[in-house]
């Protein structure tokens, strides 16, 4: 794992100053350390039945795709607001100062079916929360919430249910 690790970039102040940005651009740039981090993470779920992989904007976009892919599984995509051309199911949350809105098609889960949120990062979990509230009001089993890699100092896992949050890196 440390390999992994060690292949993002960080980046000091960005986007403000006194923010160490983990760029995860310098692992998906590489061939072997995306291939093997896609597969890393899908060994997780192999035998579980997933049935659908929801993907969160716009990174997680990336990693659920792919992990979609080596599962057979199908893609969801979850959105900012006007993205979606179909009837959606809106999600209004609060961030450190403000609000935020996400959206999904109304039919891209049926209830029952199983499902794997993905992102890039964990940081302080108001999206990834917010995600996970609209899967399961649409009637999704969430099997877990997986990441690329947590930030564990922000402690986002805590505004994410207890024991269905998984993450292959941490810093």
């Amino acid at each position: 794992m440390q390999e992994l690790k060690d292949i993002i970039r960080n980046v000091p102040d960005f986007p403000k100053k006194g923010i160490l940005f983990k760029d995860i651009t310098t692992l998906l740039g590489d061939a072997k350390s995306y291939q093997r981090m896609v597969d890393l993470l899908a060994h997780r779920y192999v035998g579980e039945k997933i049935d659908k992989v929801v993907g969160v904007e716009a990174r997680g976009f990336i990693i659920g795709a792919a992990l979609a892919y080596k599962l057979g599984a199908g893609i969801v995509l979850v959105r900012k607001p006007g993205k979606l051309p179909s009837a959606t199911y809106k999600k209004t949350y609060d961030l450190e100062y403000g609000t935020d809105t996400l959206e999904i098609h109304t039919d891209a889960i049926k209830p029952g079916e199983r499902v794997i949120v993905a992102d890039d990062l964990l940081a302080t979990g108001g999206t990834m929360s917010a995600v996970v509230d609209m899967v399961q009001e649409l009637g999704a089993d969430l099997v877990e919430c997986c990441f690329m890699a947590e930030l564990e100092f922000l402690d986002g896992k805590k505004k994410l249910p207890e024991g269905k949050v998984f993450s292959l890196l941490k810093f």
